[in-house]
């Protein structure tokens, strides 16, 4: 198959199809300062772009809201490829030979791998001033929200609900089991974070993690813990009601309650999560690749995005159209980040090897 024959197909793999698109100088964005959602007709007739996420549900929501018609309206030539893969982005930077433009990657990985595998981002091309507070890094934005939340059995606890991680420590007076994240080659924030706040760690002393205080917290209640290694597990835990009360994420606890499971949130001290998109160092033409990540921030793309994928937008203008239910787990509005605890990504960025190996270890014992 040819490039211009592969131009169409959702998913491709790029080898050696790489297009002659003009150079960043040649791109005129026109005039003015950058617009969050807009880019100027026409502007990039003749360049050819790779968009490189996850595949699947969200993917196809990427494609419909914003990278299709980013394409129709800026004349540029839109290619997809997937699913996003640390090593392949590395030998092409390597290589001097980058084929994906705009990546969809993991925060921490952006954050860790800014100025060496990631390029910083051009504010004249990137508008980020609907973001919200604290979610933009250097190289990257974010391209969806969601977030770590408590979720609790209302049957059992509906009449004195638990207020914060300090009561999801609190196996006296909330007992059950408790479901956590316990994936031995991952660790990020969760389950540290909630630790030391039950154990008196005020939320602005919490960095840098004092990670050993944090493990012999989660010794203390051991016996209760239940670990999940995948979101689906830990919405069957809910499903189930095989636990009391448990660390999830928010989409898993939207999709269990929807399914039936009798469970609530406590939003208080939730922690925020996002994937982020950013343009490998190297990429052909920068220019052209910020203007794809400036029109994806747009608030009619994020409003469009959010509809289709049930993530939050991340654009403080947008206002998706959801049922009751859903809009209870939207965690970028001004009410539910107000109630968020402030995670240090940079200092997670840097540490994560190593918290990695301490967790692991603990899991294993």
């Amino acid at each position: 198959m040819g490039c211009a024959a592969a131009a169409g197909a959702l998913l491709l793999t790029l080898t050696g199809c790489v297009g002659t698109s003009p150079a960043s100088a040649d791109v005129d964005l026109g005039p003015g300062p950058a617009q969050a959602g807009k880019v100027k007709k026409g502007a990039l007739d003749g360049v050819t772009l790779t968009f490189t996420s996850y595949g699947g549900i969200f993917q196809d929501g990427q494609e419909a809201a914003a990278v299709q018609p980013f394409a129709a309206e800026s004349g540029a030539k839109l290619l997809s490829d997937g699913p996003t893969d640390y090593t392949k982005i590395k030998a092409q930077v390597d290589a001097k030979n980058v084929t994906w433009d705009v990546v969809d990657t993991d925060t921490l990985w952006a954050e860790r791998q800014c100025g060496k595998l990631l390029m910083p981002l051009d504010t004249t091309v990137v508008d980020t001033s609907k973001l919200p507070k604290g979610m933009r890094g250097k190289c990257s934005v974010p391209a969806m929200s969601y977030g770590v939340v408590l979720m609790y059995d209302k049957k059992k606890f509906g009449s004195k609900p638990p207020k914060d991680w300090a009561d999801f420590f609190n196996t006296a007076e909330y007992p059950g089991k408790r479901a956590i994240p316990g994936i031995p080659s991952d660790a990020s924030p969760g389950a540290l974070e909630a630790a030391l706040l039950s154990d008196g760690v005020a939320p602005d002393k919490l960095f840098p993690l004092d990670v050993d205080r944090g493990l012999k917290k989660l010794t203390s209640v051991r016996s209760s813990l239940v670990f999940w290694d995948t979101g689906a597990r830990s919405q069957q835990l809910l499903e189930s009601g095989e636990v009391s009360m448990a660390m999830v994420w928010s989409g898993r606890a939207y999709s269990a309650v929807k399914n039936g499971a009798h469970f609530a949130p406590q939003w208080n001290q939730f922690m925020p999560v996002s994937d982020s998109l950013a343009v490998p160092v190297g990429a052909k033409n920068p220019k052209a690749s910020m203007a794809l990540i400036n029109y994806y921030l747009g608030a009619a793309q994020q409003t469009k995005l959010t509809e289709l994928t049930s993530y939050s937008p991340i654009n403080s203008d947008s206002h998706p159209k959801l049922d009751r239910l859903a809009s209870e787990y939207v965690t970028t509005t001004p009410e539910r980040q107000a109630q968020a605890l402030k995670i240090d990504n940079a200092w997670w960025a840097k540490n994560q090897a190593q918290i990695i190996q301490k967790w692991s270890d603990w899991l294993a014992r």
